[in-house]
């Protein structure tokens, strides 16, 4: 995970800054939304498009009501798309339209075609819904990534696993943006 950079506009900027600086949201009740996210990865499992469907928007259903905001579409596509830049492989695992407030989650891997695993579904809708969240009910019409809407984001999914939430170590790059240390997460994870 990388953060954007920050808008040198200075509405835009400070807005960026509002999402860096806020780092929790206030999770749901555990239930239902346990049951329906072990329902997503038992559908993922049985590679059943429609039970992934079916499962994906009741997720979004239930925390959509839960924070009161407008219950965005989802629609649950089949491979992911793969572009290709020079030495860079990009895949498309989900994305939020704001206009039409519809998720869209691709299902399958790009090469291989194979069920995406449970965790990656399951964050992917996690952080599609939290830029939802940003745009209808946190005023940040503009949802950067930034390391607060990463976080926010790591909250609800672990919440929806039942997982101990796991602190995102950050390492500044010479552009000012962040990126995820995985060694050190995984250095911290093994103490």
């Amino acid at each position: 995970m990388h953060t954007d950079r920050m808008p040198k506009a200075e509405a835009k900027k400070a807005e960026f800054l509002r999402s860096e600086a806020l780092h929790t949201l206030q999770l749901p009740d555990s239930e239902p939304v346990r049951s329906l996210a072990l329902e997503l990865k038992e559908s993922l499992a049985a590679d059943d498009r429609k039970a992934v469907q079916a499962a994906s928007s009741e997720i979004i259903s239930v925390l959509s009501n839960s924070y009161k905001v407008a219950t965005p579409a989802v629609k649950i596509l089949a491979a992911r798309p793969q572009k290709v830049s020079g030495d860079w492989v990009f895949e498309t695992f989900g994305d939020y339209e704001p206009d039409s407030m519809r998720i869209r989650l691709w299902m399958r891997t790009a090469v291989q075609k194979k069920p995406t695993a449970f965790g990656t579904m399951l964050h992917t809708l996690c952080h599609e819904f939290c830029h939802h969240l940003d745009m209808v009910s946190l005023d940040l019409h503009n949802t950067y990534h930034t390391r607060g809407f990463f976080e926010r984001t790591a909250l609800l999914y672990h919440h929806l696993q039942g997982t101990p939430v796991k602190p995102i170590v950050w390492r500044k790059l010479s552009d000012g943006t962040y990126q995820v240390d995985w060694q050190k997460m995984r250095h911290s994870a093994r103490r």
